[in-house]
């Protein structure tokens, strides 16, 4: 393998939490030199008291050493190297400009007009190095006044109307058990900052990126047409099964459950001869895709019929066996464990920097294979300010100024 995509690449990650961090992890994962900037004052980033701990007796809902490290920063940490930096003190400032001045990418994702009263936004840094590429995350983007708003994950699931898109008709909304607005986002943000990057290396020009995390999510939403399947009588909610579809959903085994997406003539023909209904494809009422959406409900009510006699393993037999397409609806637990994609690399086990790795703990890899080039997210999160000294000395700073700026409370 040759050398990693983003290898000669230098990132100043300003972010925390979830959205931003994710978005640096992938950046490292493809090989770009990651430097994370976190608060001395404040524990680093937030993410790193997020319980549960892994210690050296395993996981723990409390810090038991120093030495514990949250699963979130275990995860999110990877591939990165980590200086403290106070930027609420004077000299913190003259230090990050030091950093921006021979970086490619900043990436923060602080609320909204904080970068501005720090003096560190894209306008007060652009004229340290014209090629560079800053991006930055935010919940509703840096355009507009949105004062205080807050931009957590649910809120942005609440405003984006996703929430609207699970569950059966007359239910509660459903919120997704995955942050998905948290982890849209970031994907939106290193498609638009390897864009930057490709455009800054043809022109010399580097450029704002500015993505919010509710029009990032909001557009996902809007890829479906849902006002107009409204308007011609499909519900918005359609809990197990999709009707337009069919047939489309979750049926329930005897032991178990798993999933049929059949639409055309010739998967939903091969759904009819696993259930032994063959003849129903010469009729009026299920030979045709139209024919079988207007009588959905009661084809998906044959198929749970079906399905409730035969185990898991019987019911998936006879489908795979004719050609439908369908699959075992696994737990989260069962589906980081397949092999397929533990191979490729797409999941990873997490591994403490002390600890190495206890059995069970996995997270996410770089879904990206190149036939050319190589991704790695091996290295373990680091310690906060673990690579202070290093990478301030890398700029030229003397053991004597480090320990200056230390005492001054700056790192």
């Amino acid at each position: 393998m040759s050398t990693a995509p983003l290898a000669g690449k230098t990132v100043i990650d300003l972010t925390t939490a979830l959205a931003g961090p994710y978005a640096t992890l992938l950046l490292a994962g493809l090989g770009a030199r990651v430097i994370k900037v976190e608060n001395p004052t404040r524990g680093g980033d937030s993410s790193r008291n997020n319980s549960p701990y892994v210690t050296a007796d395993g996981l723990s809902l409390k810090r038991m050493s120093p030495d514990d490290m949250s699963v979130s920063m275990m995860l999110r940490g990877r591939g990165k190297e980590s200086i403290t930096l106070d930027l609420k003190q004077p000299e913190s400032r003259d230090v990050l400009f030091d950093l921006i001045r021979d970086a490619d990418v900043v990436v923060e994702n602080y609320s909204s007009g904080v970068t501005k009263r720090l003096g560190i936004d894209y306008g007060s840094v652009r004229e340290l190095n014209p090629r560079l590429v800053y991006t930055s995350i935010s919940g509703f983007g840096a355009t507009g006044d949105h004062g205080d708003r807050k931009a957590m994950d649910t809120i942005i699931q609440a405003l984006s109307g996703v929430m609207m898109t699970a569950g059966e008709p007359g239910d509660p909304p459903v919120r997704f058990g995955l942050p998905i607005g948290d982890l849209v986002a970031p994907l939106f943000s290193v498609i638009g900052t390897l864009s930057a990057v490709m455009h800054a290396e043809h022109t010399g020009q580097g450029q704002h990126v500015d993505v919010s995390m509710l029009g990032a999510l909001t557009s996902l939403v809007a890829c479906e047409p849902f006002d107009a399947l409204e308007s011609i009588g499909f519900p918005l909610r359609t809990g197990a099964y999709v009707p337009r579809l069919a047939p489309f959903g979750n049926f329930r085994a005897a032991d178990g459950w798993f999933a049929i997406c059949a639409p055309t003539d010739q998967f939903a023909a091969g759904v009819l001869r696993a259930i032994g209904r063959e003849n129903l494809l010469a009729g009026n009422e299920f030979g045709t895709r139209d024919a079988r959406v207007a009588n959905a409900d009661r084809l998906h009510g044959l198929i749970a019929g079906w399905a409730a006699e035969r185990t898991l393993a019987e019911a998936l037999a006879a489908l795979e066996s004719n050609g439908a397409p369908a699959a075992e609806v696994r737990t989260t637990a069962e589906a980081v464990r397949d092999p397929q994609v533990t191979s490729r690399g797409e999941v990873v086990p997490l591994v403490h920097p002390k600890f190495g790795h206890f059995d069970g703990l996995f997270g996410s890899g770089i879904p990206v294979l190149f036939s050319e080039s190589r991704t790695d997210l091996t290295a373990p999160a680091p310690g906060l300010g673990e690579h202070t000294d290093a990478i301030l000395g890398k700029l030229g700073y003397d053991a004597e100024r480090i320990a200056q700026l230390r005492q001054a409370g700056v790192l």
